[in-house]
């Protein structure tokens, strides 16, 4: 049987996609199946006004919502200091330069073209929503990606070298995550079927079931 693979489309942004990576680790770790990681821009960068027109609930809500979920699976969570989104939070006005997120998106691009995409998002985002202060600074993320097999110095330097290659990627990877049926992340696509949402991870290992999913010898 071949190893089953699912697209994963994913945001550093995203308190959920931090949630859902040690799942899929997991997930990879003990069955025959590979996640094809294709990073894309946060909603807030996509949408122009996205929090300008956002139900004043929305907000609260997820914040008590992540917050319980990291609870519940006892993981580290903070929020990011500072925010990869570089936005004014009492007007929800986003500018359009973003040098946390552009840098972030690229770098796991990056790592998903070495076959480290799943360890670099799973170090990366611990880092940034495991209550690290200041994560952009000083060798935080250095660590992170060499826990994550990578050198954080060559893939800075990949990227600037090719930065508007990796713009393109990052485009493609959303046109797709579109084409699928979704907007949010993180959205597992497999066969063309998306799963939206952290708690959707159950439903993507149920159909993958169905489909011959496999045990690691």
């Amino acid at each position: 049987m071949a190893t089953l693979t699912y697209d994963l489309f994913w945001s550093f942004r995203s308190p959920y996609s931090y949630l859902v990576v040690p799942r899929l680790m997991a997930f990879e770790r003990d069955y025959d199946v590979e996640a094809v990681v294709r990073p894309v821009y946060p909603i807030a960068v996509r949408i122009d006004g996205f929090f300008k027109n956002a139900n004043p609930q929305w907000l609260p809500y997820l914040v008590r919502d992540v917050y319980r979920l990291a609870q519940m699976q006892g993981l580290p969570f903070a929020p990011p200091r500072p925010d990869p989104i570089v936005m004014d939070i009492a007007t929800g006005q986003v500018p359009k330069e973003q040098p946390y997120i552009a840098r972030l998106t690229r770098l796991g691009v990056a790592a998903a073209e070495r076959g480290r995409g799943l360890p670099f998002l799973r170090e990366a985002s611990a880092t940034i929503w495991g209550g690290t202060e200041n994560w952009h600074q000083g060798d935080h993320l250095a660590r992170a990606a060499e826990r994550a097999g990578l050198d954080l110095a060559e893939l800075d330097r990949a990227i600037a070298a090719e930065a508007d290659r990796y713009e393109a990627t990052i485009v493609e990877n959303e046109a797709a995550q579109k084409k699928a049926g979704h907007w949010g992340v993180p959205l597992m696509v497999f066969e063309g079927e998306p799963f939206f949402g952290q708690d959707r991870f159950d439903v993507l290992k149920w159909r993958m079931e169905q489909k011959g999913l496999a045990r690691r010898a």
